[in-house]
């Protein structure tokens, strides 16, 4: 399929996990991509292994400066912009009664204030059929033991699209909620390690993780004209693990 055919895409945390594999299918399904994260080695062996449709940028989705240098480099490669995947996301354990402000500040700096500057630092290159997909988290819907921080800044980003979608009305530029359950990326052995991966995939009725390419497809769909009335929607990409 070539949905994506000619169209210019930003993903954050697009080095690895679901970023990375959305955006092995964006370019399968034609698009220019460009991956933004915060390690360089990671970067350039993603963008060796995407091919010439690839870029990768280098910062942070929390830090202004960085997301300028990011927007001002698509635009002098590509002119505009039709896709924002606001993928970039952080979450590790603390149980309720050890929770510091700076374990707060991180995921939420990341997750929240970087989702919302993340996409409208965007906006200025974005018009009419752009598509804006958010990370969201099953977490976000049921909650999850020890994950008081990552669950309630998951909560908040479904909110943004809401939100987002009255204030881009008129804009024909749509945004949605890509919800994933347990996925297999490093993220989700960081936060929850061995035994919790056994654990949540044990609780999903598909009784397994996810591939970050069964999340990978979903954002396609997303970003493409397949979607075309779709907004402020959620999609659980979740193994049913948040619906029962």
């Amino acid at each position: 399929m070539n949905r994506l055919n000619g169209k210019t895409a930003v993903i954050t945390g697009g080095a690895t996990g679901i970023g990375l594999a959305a955006a092995k299918r964006f370019i399968e399904e034609g698009a220019f991509v460009f991956i933004y994260g915060r390690r360089q080695e990671t970067l350039d062996t993603a963008v060796a292994d995407l091919g010439p449709n690839a870029r990768g940028l280098k910062g942070s989705v929390s830090d202004l400066a960085d997301l300028d240098r990011l927007y001002t480099a698509v635009k002098a490669e590509r002119g505009t912009l039709d896709i924002v995947f606001a993928n970039a996301g952080v979450g590790s354990q603390l149980v309720l009664g050890k929770i510091t402000g700076e374990h707060i500040d991180e995921t939420f700096d990341t997750n929240v204030k970087g989702t919302i500057f993340t996409v409208q630092q965007a906006l200025p290159l974005m018009g009419q059929g752009g598509s804006i997909i958010l990370t969201g988290s099953s977490a976000g819907t049921t909650g999850a033991p020890g994950m008081t921080a990552y669950s309630a800044s998951k909560a908040a980003v479904r909110n943004l699209a809401r939100t987002w979608a009255e204030d881009l009305k008129g804009t024909g530029i749509r945004v949605n909620v890509l919800s994933p359950g347990a996925t297999a990326t490093e993220l989700a052995k960081d936060a929850l390690g061995e035994e919790g991966q056994k654990v949540f995939a044990s609780m999903t009725p598909l009784q397994r993780m996810a591939d970050p390419a069964e999340i990978g497809v979903v954002a396609a769909f997303l970003a493409s004209s397949d979607s075309s009335f779709m907004t402020a929607s959620e999609v659980a990409v979740d193994g049913g693990l948040a619906q029962l």
